[in-house]
């Protein structure tokens, strides 16, 4: 079926096509009753204006474009569900890509999403970072990162206080009495760099010793976490708390707590980050620190959309974070 044209709307009306044309834009230029009439017949003939034609004119697409590493992560899933309910609500397509964590994949899906000529483009736990500052010169076109902090003209970012995360935990796991705590991280990101800088603050803020043995890398996976605690019990004195880089990580060190068959939190405490759905229903419950995902995703597409409308007045945001303390933290057997 042939899409119904401003020309097929002009000739029922018996009008001009120009005035087809400013009655649809609700123009004041044509006569109230007139303009009336062609708008109900457009919508009675069946009429959708192309969105193709109107950017041509506008020269903007009204399309956000978005970059995650993986929507399979429950944390970014979360975001992703908010900058989609906000581009939904504000009537804005979105195009959505996927990095794996990989800087060329990411440099190459930006690329790609300004040759679809969005708008405005969002980078979720980018892999690149500061250069942007570079690419900017070439896309032009403004960028929001979300939990990646730059600075720089048409850069801007939505992000959490990942120091002041990753401190409130580990003050929180030392205040109830451990000694002797591990940090199993994630990838190297600028967000794992921060939650360890957090942590090693919290134990010097503490006189506690800073033992590199205790500090494991991962990848942000379930299987992270468990090997992460595999390398911890190779240690000849095993630590009495774990503060982990997000809470697939911790889930992963509960499940390698139960095949050693080490109790928690009786014999390890372990703290997470982020509070994704799973983290209340895992056995025991994971005590974690909670990002306002969903919240997140909403404030980088509400930023986005100011940057579209070619206003400079954007902020950058830092949200808050916050402690839930579940049944997978205790104090500890022997003292820490």
């Amino acid at each position: 079926m042939t899409p119904v044209s401003i020309k097929d709307i002009a000739k029922a009306a018996g009008v001009s096509h120009s005035t087809v044309s400013r009655a649809l834009r609700d123009s004041p230029l044509v006569a109230s009753a007139t303009r009336g009439r062609i708008q109900q017949l457009a919508h009675e003939m069946g009429y959708s204006p192309s969105s193709i034609a109107r950017s041509l004119v506008t020269r903007r697409t009204d399309t956000v474009g978005l970059v995650v590493t993986t929507i399979a992560d429950p944390f970014w899933g979360e975001v992703v569900h908010g900058i989609e309910e906000a581009c939904l609500e504000a009537g804005r397509s979105l195009i959505l890509c996927q990095s794996q964590g990989e800087p060329e994949r990411e440099v190459t899906a930006v690329r790609m999403l300004r040759e679809k000529r969005v708008d405005a483009i969002i980078v979720a736990a980018s892999r690149v970072g500061s250069l942007y500052l570079d690419l900017l010169t070439e896309i032009q076109v403004p960028i929001v990162l979300i939990n990646n902090q730059q600075a720089g003209r048409y850069i801007y970012s939505v992000s959490t206080d990942n120091i002041y995360g990753a401190r409130l935990a580990t003050e929180y796991l030392i205040g109830l009495g451990h000694r002797r705590l591990a940090y199993v991280g994630g990838p190297s990101v600028a967000e794992d760099a921060d939650r360890l800088r957090g942590f090693q603050r919290a134990l010097t803020d503490a006189t506690l010793p800073h033992d590199p043995q205790l500090v494991t890398r991962g990848d942000g996976r379930v299987s992270g976490g468990e090997a992460g605690l595999h390398q911890l019990l190779a240690q000849p004195n095993c630590p009495t708390g774990v503060f982990c880089y997000n809470d697939m990580t911790a889930i992963g060190v509960l499940r390698a707590c139960r095949t050693a068959g080490i109790a928690v939190p009786d014999q390890l405490s372990v703290v997470g980050y982020d509070n994704i759905t799973l983290s209340a229903y895992v056995c025991p419950p994971l005590t974690t620190v909670a990002q306002p995902m969903h919240e997140m995703g909403r404030r980088a597409t509400d930023m986005a959309q100011t940057l579209m409308r070619g206003e400079e007045t954007v902020e950058n945001v830092v949200m808050p974070v916050e402690l839930l303390v579940r049944e997978s933290s205790a104090r500890p057997e022997s003292g820490g």
